[in-house]
């Protein structure tokens, strides 16, 4: 298993250095450079050009990546044109907020859509299983948007049971409970939709295993219905639902960018807004690293999750 991971991290050096290439091009190729962002209309020409020069813009495209690559190789991600911060520093007191909204969401959603989608798979074509595929229907059709805001409308400005936005309460002694009434309605929003395609792709997982002979002789042999389906069936249904559920991690972090702008939730989503809105090349660049890296991570997670799932699947 050691061998298999360091063969995957090797591979992954060169793909990570090819999307790095793509998107440092991508992101420069855009019309438009940060400098005409913060500096006054007015400013004359040559301290434009004194800026982009501090700045580096005008260096050849192939200069700004070596140099950007180089810090990279040193640990650093250069210096954001906006606020001046490293990158690293501002990446790093974002990440932290949008992995516990991602996580939290992401369990949620998993501990809705793991239990309703085998039991309408038990319950094939009854109410039960209409019911259940009807709501996964409308949970994945509303936009997430529509969703936040009604909630924010009713939950908090309405019925005040929950904050409207943000982490934590200003002037408030924080704490964990704090930290939860905040967390609820993005979770719950960012989590629902996730709930409601997973519940289909389990309950599709489940209905394919189901129909396998060995079911059918574990339930003739007499063995209890409840461990023919969550020991036998679930087991060998697990290695499509891992991929799905592994699919969607690197799309939490593009779900989380709208939800972190509905509920003012300080975290990677609300620094690519304003790094994207202000140009911010190093910010961008970073950010994109990032999830670069969630990506190739999650990858390898679910190959290792396959494994244990799975006693036939070995990689050694």
């Amino acid at each position: 298993m050691l061998h298999y991971i360091i063969r995957r991290v090797l591979i992954a050096i060169p793909v990570l250095f090819g999307i790095t290439v793509i998107n440092f091009f991508i992101i420069k190729l855009a019309p438009g450079n940060p400098v005409d962002m913060f500096i006054d209309p007015n400013t004359p020409k040559e301290l434009l050009e004194m800026r982009k020069n501090l700045l580096g813009l005008n260096d050849p495209l192939l200069l700004q990546y070596v140099k950007w690559l180089f810090n990279l190789l040193q640990g650093q991600l250069g210096y954001s044109f906006s606020s001046y911060a490293p990158v690293t520093k501002m990446i790093g007191q974002c990440i932290g907020p949008t992995l516990l909204l991602s996580s939290s969401a992401l369990l949620f959603a998993i501990l809705i859509a793991l239990p309703i989608g085998i039991v309408s798979a038990v319950k094939q074509n009854t109410k039960f299983d209409y019911l259940m595929t009807g709501l996964s229907f409308i949970g994945t059709s509303i936009p997430q948007f529509f969703l936040g805001l009604g909630l924010i409308y009713i939950v908090a400005v309405q019925l005040k049971w929950l904050p409207t936005g943000g982490m934590t309460t200003l002037g408030g002694t924080g704490g964990v409970w704090d930290y939860v009434r905040h967390l609820i309605l993005p979770v719950f929003v960012l989590g629902i939709v996730i709930a409601g395609k997973k519940v289909r792709y389990v309950r599709a997982s489940m209905l394919d295993v189901m129909k396998q002979d060995y079911l059918r002789t574990a339930i003739s042999k007499g063995l209890h219905p409840f461990w023919v389906t969550n020991k036998h069936a679930l087991r060998n249904a697990l290695l499509p639902i891992i991929t799905v559920i592994a699919m969607e991690i690197p799309l939490l972090l593009g779900g989380s960018i709208l939800i972190e702008q509905i509920f003012q939730w300080p975290g990677i989503g609300q620094l690519t807004m304003q790094s994207i809105l202000s140009r911010d090349y190093p910010t961008l660049m970073g950010l994109n690293l990032v999830a670069a890296l969630i990506v190739l991570g999650t990858n390898l997670l679910a190959d290792l999750l396959y494994s244990a799932a799975d006693p036939r699947i070995n990689y050694n």
